[in-house]
């Protein structure tokens, strides 16, 4: 349910005429009296009406999208895909919406800010790209938004992302607590288990399948030395393509998990020079590597960039790996070995569920399968170099 004035003044113990002085501004009131009141709004979360609080029963024609970085394409072509369905008239749901693409920066406060805002403009829709933080504290303190938002009427699409952990499990339980995550055998389109009664849709992406096919491809051809650059290392797809890659190695080529903390190298951001610096620093650990696995397309753009820098080519010498398959993949040199993940599809699916246009998966969680994209930069490995 959402919070009212009224909870807010028994919460603070003064009136509601009180409350809507303090949130108003525009009234005296005792320094004391602003304290608790405020004190009162934080605890509840109560979020003031904008233009729209005279309509408190209805929703805007405003859909907010949620990216990490506009300017990066994997969060550009999911945005693009989601705004390419609000104009879409005549199929129901309400006729055309207005996307607002809002810009975290990857911050965890902008990503809760930015539900705040989209709540007071009673919002139709929101759609959260990417990654989601391996982090409790924002955890529960998203999933209470959320749930808050999903009860106004708001549709809920968590795109590239897990599911929220079940509502029960959102109080204080010990640092144990594992997040739920998708099916994921086999990498098939699947519908989830989760309990959906909070309305709240997921198409979560398969990374751990992903990534255990790509290591799975490059021990196929022979590798037994392969690096791994991994992403943030507190965002949950780092987690899910390291394990996946980590899954391969145990099933397929068990000697080598003894020695995989000094193949990987932890901690870079989703970019370029994180991929320069994390080649260079496993060459340094392993001058005898053979292949190297990317968190990510960009990533695996500075591993390249690393290896020809020291007079190794590519993939005659070090095989390497991408994932997301971002447009430049196929247009590299040579052409990138990558995870297919169908982003275009993906968000063009997360707008029609945001507007009601399509029936959401039972559950409420569907897997978005991935695609092994062999290309040219992997290879078996060289002989020994000397």
């Amino acid at each position: 349910m959402a919070v009212t004035l009224a909870d807010v003044a028994t919460r603070a113990g003064v009136s509601a005429a009180t409350v809507s002085r303090v949130l108003s501004g525009n009234y005296p009131v005792a320094g004391a009296t602003r304290t608790r009141v405020m004190r009162a709004v934080e605890e509840l979360q109560y979020v003031v009406n904008g233009p729209a609080s005279a309509l408190a029963a209805a929703t805007s024609d405003l859909v907010g999208v949620l990216v990490n970085d506009i300017a990066d394409p994997f969060f550009g072509i999911i945005a693009s895909a989601v705004q390419s369905e609000m104009g879409a008239v005549g199929q129901g749901g309400g006729g055309q919406k207005l996307a607002v693409v809002c810009n975290t920066g990857g911050s965890t406060e902008s990503e809760l800010s930015y539900l705040t805002h989209l709540q007071r403009q009673r919002a139709a829709a929101v759609v959260l790209t990417g990654s989601g933080v391996e982090d409790e504290k924002h955890g529960a303190a998203l999933a209470t938004r959320l749930r808050r938002l999903a009860a106004g009427g708001t549709r809920i699409v968590l795109c590239g992302r897990p599911p929220l952990a079940p509502e029960q499990q959102d109080t204080h339980q010990g640092p144990e607590r594992e997040q739920p995550r998708p099916p994921q055998e086999n990498g098939r389109d699947g519908e989830g288990r989760a309990d959906s009664g909070d309305g709240i849709v997921t198409l979560a992406f398969d990374n751990r399948g992903g990534s255990r096919r790509l290591t799975e491809h490059l021990l196929s051809l022979g590798h037994r030395s392969i690096g791994y650059v991994t992403g943030p290392s507190d965002r949950t797809t780092t987690r899910d393509r390291l394990e996946g890659h980590r899954l391969a190695i145990r099933a397929r080529a068990p000697e080598l998990l003894a020695d995989a903390e000094q193949f990987t190298v932890h901690g870079g951001a989703y970019d370029r020079s994180s991929g320069y610096d994390g080649a260079l620093e496993l060459l340094r650990r392993v001058p005898g590597l053979t292949a190297v696995l990317a968190a990510n397309d960009t990533v695996a753009l500075g591993v390249c960039a690393a290896l020809r820098d020291q007079g190794l080519r590519i993939p005659e010498d070090v095989s390497v790996a991408g994932f997301d398959d971002l447009p430049f993949s196929a247009d590299a040199s040579p052409t990138l070995t990558t995870v297919r993940i169908p982003l275009h599809d993906a968000g063009a699916r997360a707008g029609r569920l945001a507007l009601g246009r399509e029936t959401p998966p039972p559950g409420g969680v569907a897997t978005v399968r991935t695609e092994l994209m062999a290309r040219g930069s992997t290879a078996p490995p060289p002989g020994p170099r000397g």
